[in-house]
């Protein structure tokens, strides 16, 4: 099955929640829908179901219109955030109740209830009620109960969100097996930057009901094709700086600059936005061409085993992300180094000039190996 939105809008009363949305989705591929909270990403995907109606635009299913079908007339499944379960249901009844609907035979139905029972590790627990199972076992059975529909298409409404850490990773571990092995078309909706890098595949990046972006999500990552991308699709947001090339160099505010090379050797005169990732700037001098910053700090927050720096630099407020446990008091002065590679450039119109070269080579327009 192939998916078509072409112009795709959705408008309740005043208010656009998709505008004009164009997106072609192919079997056997995972596309992750990224995009902040109140993005769109919720309303695209029910339209994609069938669970909504559009307000103006078309959806076309192996090039038919189906734009007024519903969701009973199409092949998809959908998993949503907060699991649903009934709760007077056994988890095997859960799992069989789409497939009961369609009348399958019971040897059928209860050969592919335990076949995906087993590949999501809840075998056991086919005799048990809801109320019996954890968080993340109750989550287990509801994507369960939309594997075992075999749709063409199926939709996932950010399914981890309420579950711990390592429960996430181990679920998305064993998801991206199960999407590997499958023809279905797989839209899975997050609004975490690592969660999208973690699942791979091809990325749409949603803002404020318009798509940004679309493309491999290592590549999208590497080569945001904008600044607004850049900000969304990173965790921290990129840290931004104007500046101007002029006499083969380039100048960051008043003190900061450095000759043309690499990846800047493209830049023609004139002025820039330049921005760099937090992981990117460091604490310590690591390269002859670090360009140091005199700043103040502004906050510091422990998270896990690393550290997020808020400082501010000639009225600008950057972050500095460092591995470790690292104690700073409000105001104190301290030194942040910067890499000229990595460093990406945005011309006046807040479109990507400039990427920073992995392994050698410039990642504008190129697929990567890691996001680095």
């Amino acid at each position: 099955m192939t998916l078509r939105l072409e112009k795709v809008s959705k408008r309740v009363g005043a208010e656009i929640h998709l505008h004009d949305i164009d997106l072609a989705l192919e079997p056997g591929h995972l596309y992750v829908l990224f995009g902040l909270t109140l993005a769109g990403k919720t309303s695209l995907m029910r339209l994609m179901a069938g669970l909504d109606r559009l307000s103006s635009g078309r959806v076309l299913v192996d090039g038919e219109d189906v734009s007024g079908r519903s969701v009973r007339q199409r092949s998809v499944a959908m998993v949503y955030q907060q699991f649903i379960n009934y709760p007077a249901f056994t988890v095997f009844n859960n799992i069989a109740s789409p497939l009961k609907l369609r009348g399958l035979p019971k040897a059928e139905i209860a050969s592919r209830v335990r076949g995906v029972a087993e590949m999501l590790h809840i075998d056991e627990l086919l005799d048990r009620l809801p109320a019996e199972l954890s968080g993340g076992q109750q989550q287990r059975v509801a994507i369960a109960r939309a594997l075992v529909k075999q749709a063409d298409l199926l939709l996932l409404d950010e399914p981890l969100v309420n579950l711990d850490y390592k429960l996430r990773e181990e679920l998305r571990l064993e998801l991206q097996s199960i999407f590997r092995e499958g023809q279905a078309i797989v839209v899975y909706a997050t609004t975490e930057p690592l969660e999208a890098l973690l699942l791979g595949g091809r990325i749409i990046v949603l803002d404020q009901g318009r798509v940004l972006q679309t493309g491999p999500t290592l590549e999208v990552f590497h080569n945001p094709a904008t600044v607004r991308v850049s900000q969304v699709f990173s965790d921290p947001p990129l840290n931004l700086i104007d500046g101007v090339v002029e006499d083969g160099r380039f100048r960051l505010g008043p003190d900061l600059q450095g000759p043309l090379e690499g990846h800047l050797k493209i830049l023609a005169p004139g002025r820039y936005r330049f921005g760099v990732r937090a992981n990117h700037l460091s604490l310590a001098r690591e390269e002859p061409d670090d360009l140091e910053l005199a700043v103040k700090v502004t906050l510091a927050e422990v998270s896990g085993s690393e550290t997020f720096i808020h400082v501010e630099h000639n009225q600008n407020t950057w972050i500095v992300q460092q591995d470790g446990v690292h104690s700073f008091h409000i105001g104190q002065p301290i030194a942040v180094y910067l890499k000229p590679r990595r460093l990406f450039v945005f011309d006046g119109a807040d479109q990507l000039v400039a990427a920073p070269t992995l392994a050698g080579r410039s990642m504008v327009g190129k697929e990567t190996d890691g996001a680095d």
